[in-house]
């Protein structure tokens, strides 16, 4: 086994904002399919505005909460650059932000 030198910190590829759920709630996703989330999951706002519920365990094992000034500055940061560079919504050039599995 390697030293303990060795080991590197990763995280997550991109930023997104989110809010606990404190009741039910379903929405209509960008892709017409409903999601339902449950008191205690997230509600996920991607940089491009987009949303999508993340079951709980799921998200706080992917997320980390960053501190709010970086978040807000950061968010604000990637929407105006994907404002600048839109991409037809069927171009397969386009980054995916997230993929739903399972």
């Amino acid at each position: 086994m390697k030293d303990a030198d060795d080991w590197k910190v990763y995280r997550t590829r991109y930023l997104v904002r989110a809010r606990q759920l404190t009741a039910p709630l379903t929405l209509v996703d960008g892709s017409g399919k409903e999601q339902r989330g449950h008191e205690g999951d997230y509600l996920v706002e991607c940089s491009d505005g987009t949303h999508r519920i993340a079951p709980r365990q799921v998200f706080e094992d992917i997320y980390v909460e960053m501190g709010a000034p970086i978040e807000a500055r950061m968010f604000s940061l990637i929407r105006g650059l994907r404002k600048s560079h839109v991409l037809a919504e069927d171009d397969p050039n386009q980054p995916v932000l997230f993929s739903l599995t399972g």
